[in-house]
């Protein structure tokens, strides 16, 4: 990864209601991908540092200067922003990815406790996403074998798994791991005792769902795109 750590900026404006919730959701972050490091507090306080800034809303999540949802402005003003779903801030995942998109990782595991559906879904989407000569593995506690489910929905948009395999954590090199990404919801994840950045994205597991064929599939296609929508803000801009 790389060595220096990024800067992280929360720029506000005085009084904004959301301001200590983004700063506390920031150094959250911050405290656990980047022990030591300490988010900044930026304050906008006129329209012309607004624009100067290319300020989007208070309050508004910078990593190295780049604003975590990815917008621009050539404008600014001194306003509220709002994230998806009407929210005052962003979800912490968004947050979590720009950090570590700055550190600009090389070797992911994803864990799930049968490596049979998140995990295999999120190993076959990173493969297609992630810049060339970024390595990508997924494991399980408890390997069963791949969701036939899981290679119909990635098939469904250009991705073969179908040669995959449920593997056990044992199976994968530790050494070349640098960050592992949980996506257990309910059960325990499967520990990974080597040296990496942890994030922890609880999704519900779709082989849970009971019903017909479609309530399946719709289960797993909605895991699919909830892990591409993440994927690919983690591996934005990235080659």
């Amino acid at each position: 990864m790389k060595k220096t750590s990024p800067r992280i900026e929360v720029l506000v404006f005085a009084g904004c209601p959301h301001e200590r919730p983004a700063l506390e959701l920031a150094q959250g972050v911050v405290d656990r991908l980047l022990p030591g490091v300490r988010v900044e507090r930026v304050e906008v306080d006129t329209e012309q540092k607004a624009a100067a800034l290319g300020f989007l809303g208070s309050p508004s999540i910078r990593v190295d200067g780049a604003d975590v949802e990815g917008k621009t402005t050539t404008q600014g003003a001194l306003c509220c922003r709002t994230y998806d779903g009407g929210a005052g801030i962003p979800p912490e995942w968004m947050v979590e990815a720009a950090v570590l998109r700055a550190l600009k990782p090389r070797g992911f595991l994803f864990l799930c406790v049968a490596n049979s559906a998140r995990s295999q879904l999120a190993e076959g989407l990173a493969r297609s996403m992630a810049p060339a000569g970024t390595k990508v593995w997924s494991a399980g506690s408890r390997p069963a074998s791949v969701r036939p489910e899981a290679v119909a929905v990635l098939r469904e948009i250009g991705i073969d798994i179908s040669h995959h395999r449920s593997k056990s954590v044992s199976e994968i090199p530790a050494s070349e791991v640098d960050t592992v990404i949980t996506l257990c919801g309910e059960e325990e994840c499967p520990l990974f005792l080597g040296k990496a950045t942890r994030l922890h994205w609880g999704l519900p597991d779709p082989a849970a769902v009971r019903g017909g064929e479609s309530d399946r599939l719709n289960a797993f296609r909605n895991t699919r795109d909830e892990l591409r929508r993440r994927l690919g803000e983690l591996f934005k801009h990235q080659g």
